[in-house]
């Protein structure tokens, strides 16, 4: 009998991987994605230098923004309610680091070629991203997605990073059921 319930068990842990929204990120349509490009000022070794620093920056403010949220629209009022705060926050790392130019924040729709990210594919279309620009903004750029909170992951501060995952916390309410 317990070797019945227990492979029922893992069929069960199998059906949510296969059936759960997040079974794979590729399952979601497009217009669901909030992509995040911080486009630094040039391809100058300096200006992409400063990019990463301001990503890591940008990520550590926005990770407690983002850890509840589930929901795109939502994922988009924070991003655009917090404008000043990430346009500050980018702001100082590149005034700490020495450049005059500053950071301009926006959410815009835009086309992008199909990019990979780990094991998630987005294909080429049009995506709404929030967009940051530093200085100009003609420069190679860091992208990842705001939402679902999936590039959260290389933060330079560990202590902050969280980990979203809906089959994680489906699993867990599964299991504290029995």
């Amino acid at each position: 009998m317990k070797y019945i319930l227990g492979a029922l068990s893992i069929v069960g842990i199998v059906l949510i991987f296969i059936l759960c929204p997040m079974g794979g990120l590729a399952s979601r349509q497009e217009s669901e994605y909030l992509r995040i490009h911080i486009r630094a000022n040039s391809n100058s070794q300096v200006d992409q230098n400063v990019k990463y620093k301001v990503k890591d920056a940008v990520v550590d403010a926005l990770i407690p923004l983002l850890a509840d949220i589930d929901d795109f629209e939502e994922a988009k009022r924070v991003m655009s309610a917090n404008f000043g705060m990430i346009e500050n926050v980018a702001d100082r790392v590149l005034k700490e680091n020495g450049f005059s130019y500053g950071c301009k924040a926006q959410i815009d729709n835009e086309y992008f070629p199909t990019r990979v990210y780990d094991n998630i594919t987005l294909k080429e279309g049009f995506y709404d991203a929030l967009i940051l620009r530093l200085g100009s903004g003609e420069g190679d750029n860091w992208w990842c997605l705001v939402y679902p909170a999936f590039c959260f992951t290389n933060s330079s501060n560990s202590a902050n990073i969280v980990y979203i995952s809906k089959i994680w916390e489906k699993l867990k309410l599964y299991t504290r059921r029995k």
